[in-house]
């Protein structure tokens, strides 16, 4: 009995056991499940929720080149109208002075017909007033008239003999002395920079294939920058470079600066372009203030206003023959003050005058007028003294000089703009200007030689004295002057001297 129930116990042990792996097994077996099932769902989550962000993205990034695009084609229509608008301003201007043209011909139509009348009743009424005079003096209108004529031209070459010989005892002891030591002095004081500084329009590329990145797909970026800076640029066949083509120096420079740190970044897209270009431009507006602001601080004049300070500045990025516009006006100031000093003229107002005469060079305006003209306007606009616009005005001549330091400004200009090193002209320009100003002169009737001196600034001649009188060397001089204006291009002025020498031999026995 006991053996049994030791059997019996072992059986049912065996069989508990046996339930008991069996119904753990099938409850690990139900939370296997329920996990894969979890996991199941959670990448379900974790895709739906991907899909999503990838389709978020996808439309923010084409709207954001739908953006761009649309802000491109207001650029391109703002372009069109703002070239449809000046196109016809131009159109209604030349339609007015269409008109105002008709009319004048009109009114001188009119003044040409009264004025033949008045001539008709003149010559009647003189041939009668010439009839009875005759009768009176008892001779004819050719003779009265030689007689009198004789009579003023013995006395006219005795007073003016005794007057020229007066003035030139006095003069010339003085004149040339003081002024040849004027100018020189100033001169040897000078003591500013000589540029020779060109605004370059080139930019140097690393490799060929720069050239197509610049371009862009379907030209976007080349009309990107284009439209930015207000430049042209021009890709051709030039290895490795593009060129930049602007009339307006500041705009060049912003292009120049701009596409050269385009190429050096490597990352050339419009937004890219837009950056850049707008962080270009706001250094050289700050580089055109601080130069401006420090030409008037190095010569002690104050109360420029803001707008003449950043015309002045955008001098620094003009050129002349290769002479800075800015460093050329710093020295015809300075030179200005030097002159006003020695002759007792106003220092500081010939300083200001001289530094501001080339002003209209720097103006932002698409005005038509030449640079004198656009500066004059310009410092009358802002409040400058009415002398200081007239030197401005005057320092090429286009108006009469009212003082004497606009008259120092025209001789300031002319030093700085002649001296040696201030200004480059290539050797072959150069002499065949020379051989030009020799050619006109030499075909005029009567001039037997002529020579350019001063660098081409002055065109000494040499007429034959028995076949021209003065009257005749006069006419020679002007028509030559006439010729030079019309058939020759040429910085500054040139001085027409004709000379006409007549030596009379006598011995005294």
């Amino acid at each position: 009995m006991p053996l049994l129930y030791v059997f019996l116990s072992c059986i049912a042990g065996i069989v508990i056991g046996y339930l008991g792996r069996w119904i753990w097994a099938k409850f690990k077996l139900s939370s296997i499940e329920q996990k894969a099932v979890r996991l199941d769902k959670e990448a379900v989550s974790n895709a739906e929720s991907h899909a999503r962000e990838i389709e978020l993205e996808a439309r923010d990034r084409m709207l954001r080149e739908t953006q761009q695009s649309e802000r491109e084609a207001r650029e391109r229509r703002s372009e069109l109208q703002k070239s449809e608008r000046r196109l016809q301003q131009k159109e209604e201007n030349l339609e007015h002075k269409q008109n105002e043209l008709d009319a004048l011909k009109k009114q001188l139509g009119e003044r040409e017909e009264r004025i033949s009348s008045k001539e008709k009743a003149l010559e009647q009424r003189e041939s009668t007033l010439i009839d009875e005079l005759e009768r009176i003096a008892g001779m004819s209108q050719d003779e009265a008239k030689a007689l009198i004529i004789e009579e003023m031209q013995q006395k006219a070459r005795h007073d003016g003999q005794v007057y020229i010989n007066k003035i030139e005892a006095e003069i010339k002891l003085s004149a040339d002395k003081v002024a040849r030591d004027i100018i020189v002095e100033s001169i040897q004081r000078l003591a500013t920079e000589v540029s020779s500084e060109v605004t370059t329009s080139s930019v140097s590329l690393p490799s060929d294939e720069m050239k197509g990145r610049i371009i862009g797909r379907e030209g976007r970026n080349i009309r990107t920058l284009e439209t930015l800076t207000g430049v042209d640029i021009i890709i051709d066949d030039t290895p490795e470079a593009v060129v930049i083509s602007c009339f307006d120096p500041v705009r060049k420079e912003i292009a120049r600066v701009a596409l050269e740190r385009l190429v050096q970044d490597g990352r050339i897209h419009p937004a890219r372009i837009e950056e850049v270009v707008n962080k270009v431009s706001r250094e050289v507006g700050r580089i055109i203030v601080d130069e401006g602001e420090k030409v008037v601080f190095d010569l002690g004049i104050h109360n420029m206003g803001p707008e003449l300070v950043r015309a002045l500045g955008r001098l620094y990025f003009r050129t002349s023959y290769g002479q800075n516009v800015l460093f050329h006006s710093k020295e015809v100031a300075v030179l200005a003050g030097m002159i006003a000093s020695e002759v007792g003229a106003d220092a500081q107002l010939a300083m200001r005058a001289g530094l501001l005469h080339d002003i209209g060079k720097g103006a932002e305006t698409e005005s038509e007028a030449n640079h004198a003209e656009m500066g004059a306007e310009l410092a009358k606009r802002l409040g400058e003294d009415a002398k200081v616009v007239n030197a401005i005005h005057a320092h090429h001549g286009d108006v009469e000089p009212t003082t004497l330091e606009a008259i120092i400004v025209q001789i300031a200009d002319a030093i700085s703009a002649a001296r040696p090193g201030a200004r480059r002209e290539s050797l072959d320009n150069y002499i065949k200007r020379l051989e030009n100003l020799e050619g006109i002169a030499k075909g005029f009737k009567g001039v037997d030689n002529a020579f350019a001196i001063q660098a081409g600034r002055e065109l000494r001649i040499m007429v034959n004295s028995n076949t021209v009188s003065d009257d005749d060397a006069k006419e020679i001089a002007k028509g030559i002057a006439s010729r030079i204006e019309a058939e020759l291009r040429y910085p500054g002025k040139i001085k027409v001297t004709i000379i006409r020498e007549t030596r009379v031999v006598e011995y005294a026995r």
